[in-house]
């Protein structure tokens, strides 16, 4: 796996930042807003999954009252339902039951936002359980317990590859974070195959990053079998049945306060979904999206955006805008003003018999020192108390001591010399 000197600094960073987004709460919040409704079908081409795979998975849904969970309860498939069998919802410390209907499922109402929750079921003398997950603020949760269907004979898993698809399934999502200057981006990839053996691709599944991407990196807790070299990020086959998880991060510099990032991914993305930390009055736009929303959650604020299917190939669009940034007039000014102050100091030196002109440039070199100085100082005083802009701070302090150095060399070269008192300051 490819390593970059980049990923020890920052790639913790982003570790952590990545797991700021998917504490329990937040990131069943983020994934209710971004992936509201039922997710959607894969294309045809694509066999159903497996419901063993989808057994005891959380789905945030809209089509629930605020705070109420769903647990449907089959038998091997999804066609059969197992009715007026209790079923047991943990929330905390305590229990609550209820008995599944013609339909199969048992509801529960009026739970408490941000409970933790755990569905049980005990069928045949099977245990069947759920992942832990909070209880919803807004809109509802559904999930499926399956049980062993045991009349069927269970049919002997294939081990050798076959040739076929994957899809990158409904738990994608692109996540984005504003800094300075730079955007910190992560794809958290869900490569699902649906087939029952090993698939191999007809084509390697391979992506580039973004133009002027940066540090890509494959983050820890992804399949052993991505890698990355430079901007290229390869997976390599086969994929076992289920789900195959990706994660990568990189950095795209955006010091205009705008970025444009362009995407293609190799295989079919199930639904677009998009995480951008919102910094200030930070903007997101894409023809893409088709819901967008602001979320605060856990003190930060996240723009949340989802779209449909996008096919292997098409290009996704996303433009940022309105992210942090420093204007670079300052830098100019201070870059004039010192080529300003060497050409007045080069210009007096050829003026050597026109003394009144240059005690008023003398002058003019101390009145100037002294306000540099002056400024310095009180950067210096400002930056101690943790005050003022301390992002601009070194820049500030280097243009300043530029300018103040400028101005020494041009007093050292002027035989009026300063009076005793700027002497004395001089030298101290």
């Amino acid at each position: 796996m490819a390593r970059s000197p980049w990923r020890r600094a920052s790639a913790l960073r982003m570790v952590a930042a990545l797991k700021r987004c998917a504490t329990p709460a937040l990131y069943a919040t983020l994934i209710l807003c971004v992936l509201c409704g039922n997710s959607a079908q894969l294309n045809a081409q694509f066999e159903m999954p497996d419901p063993k795979q989808m057994s005891g998975i959380p789905r945030p849904v809209t089509d629930l009252p605020d705070g109420a969970v769903s647990v449907r309860l089959i038998r091997g498939s999804l066609s059969n339902n197992i009715t007026n069998h209790p079923v047991e919802l943990h929330v905390g410390s305590n229990v609550q039951t209820a008995k599944t209907d013609a339909s199969g499922r048992a509801q529960f109402s009026g739970l408490t936002p941000g409970a933790t929750l755990k569905a049980v079921a005990v069928v045949d003398g099977e245990r069947l359980e759920s992942q832990e997950f909070p209880a919803p603020s807004q809109g509802g949760v559904r999930l499926i317990l399956v049980a062993t269907d045991k009349t069927k004979k269970s049919e002997p898993v294939p081990t050798e590859p076959v040739s076929g698809q994957v899809a990158l399934g409904g738990e994608s999502r692109i996540v984005l974070e504003p800094g300075e200057e730079a955007v910190q981006l992560y794809y958290v990839l869900d490569i699902v195959n649906s087939a029952r053996a090993p698939v191999t691709l007809a084509t390697p599944f391979m992506f580039d990053m973004p133009t002027g991407a940066v540090g890509t990196v494959v983050m820890e807790g992804s399949s052993p079998q991505a890698n990355v070299t430079g901007t290229r990020v390869r997976v390599q086959g086969p994929f076992a049945p289920g789900r195959t998880s990706v994660q990568i991060a990189g950095e795209l510099p955006a010091p205009t306060g705008t970025l444009q990032l362009t995407q293609r991914f190799p295989a079919p993305l199930e639904r677009l979904a998009v995480i951008v930390k919102k910094v200030g009055s930070t903007t997101l736009n894409s023809p893409q999206i088709a819901n967008q929303r602001d979320l605060t959650a856990e003190g930060q604020t996240f723009i949340l955006a989802s779209g449909g299917i996008v096919a292997a190939g098409q290009p996704v669009v996303l433009s940022l805008g309105e992210l942090p940034h420093h204007s670079g007039a300052p830098r100019v000014i201070a870059l004039s003003l010192v080529v300003a102050i060497v050409g007045v100091g080069v210009w007096g030196s050829r003026r050597p018999d026109d003394t009144a002109a240059r005690v008023v440039e003398h002058r003019r070199l101390i009145a100037r020192r002294d306000k540099l100085f002056n400024d310095l100082v009180r950067l210096e005083r400002e930056h101690g108390n943790g005050r003022g802009n301390q992002a601009r701070y070194a820049t500030r302090r280097e243009e300043l001591m530029a300018a103040l150095e400028h101005i020494y060399g041009a007093l050292d070269g002027d035989d009026t010399g300063p009076d005793p008192a700027n002497r004395a300051g001089l030298a101290a």
